[in-house]
């Protein structure tokens, strides 16, 4: 085979779309943890609020810290998730152009192995 040939470059393409795979799963995990910061946050800025602990000065400012942080990794992880699902779609798009140029054959089509 040429080192140009589609063949070469689909499995470039596949090899790329499962590290892409793996990023966007790990934007998954963290946005789901970015979620569950902002959950945790809110609830114990309203237990300080209501009085269900005794605020102090490490307490409300973990309370405040949580949410904002939250939401700020939350927003730059959506991000990076969706630039992710933008390069997966277009190599998708760009692997299935190479498979379709393929002069393919059906297999009742080829020449008898055993005679």
């Amino acid at each position: 085979m040429e080192p140009g040939e589609p063949h070469d470059e689909i499995a470039q393409l596949e090899a790329e779309l499962e590290r892409l795979a793996g990023v966007a799963e790990r934007c998954r995990k963290i946005g789901m943890g970015a979620k569950a910061a902002i959950i945790i946050g809110c609830f114990w800025v309203g237990m300080l609020f209501g009085g269900a602990l005794v605020a102090d000065g490490l307490k409300l400012m973990i309370a405040i810290i949580l949410p904002l942080g939250g939401v700020v990794l939350y927003g730059s992880n959506d991000s990076t998730a969706q630039q992710t699902a933008d390069r997966i779609a277009t190599l998708e798009r760009r692997r299935a152009e190479l498979i379709g140029g393929i002069d393919l054959r059906v297999v009742a089509d080829a020449p008898p192995l055993l005679n």
